[in-house]
């Protein structure tokens, strides 16, 4: 390819022309891109992403007989909902458990922005358990049902 020269536009699109009829093999990477982009438009109907519904962390801690002024929780509560299926966790600073409902047995992966942190399998019940949270945003990713559900993204520490 000769450098292009302002003032030399017939032989650009001269080589244009060429470039056109005949472009040669696509290259291998772009066709496999090009199919693993065409199997995520139906994302939005494979996936479903719960929304946070809950976090006892924005709630304040009530005062009274039950809990004096000033404590802390020793275990922080949240709910995802997307739809018919929920998520309900506990956490604390040893683990995390939870259910999902309705329940049908399945797989619970936790996952940070650098990869997967826990794997875990969820009973007839719905409940499964995770190792103690790590610092930064999770998501859990269930698999039960032939459905799979994540969650939004949270910090749980």
């Amino acid at each position: 390819m000769q450098p292009w020269l302002p003032n030399a536009d017939d032989s650009l699109l001269a080589e244009l022309g060429a470039a056109l009829r005949d472009p040669g093999p696509v290259p291998e990477e772009f066709l496999t891109a090009a199919l693993a982009a065409f199997a995520w438009r139906t994302v939005d109907t494979d996936l479903a992403i719960a929304e946070l519904i809950f976090d006892s962390a924005c709630d304040p801690a009530p005062a009274g007989p039950v809990r004096a002024a000033g404590t802390t929780r020793s275990a922080r509560t949240l709910a995802f909902r997307s739809g018919p299926v929920s998520v309900e966790l506990e956490v604390t600073g040893t683990g995390i458990v939870g259910q999902l409902t309705p329940a049908n047995g399945g797989r619970i992966t936790a996952r940070t922005p650098d990869g997967r942190y826990d794997e875990a399998p969820i009973d007839q019940v719905g409940f499964f358990s995770l190792g103690p949270p790590p610092a930064g945003p999770v998501q859990l990713h269930a698999r039960t049902g032939g459905r799979t559900l994540a969650t939004a993204w949270v910090s749980l520490r």
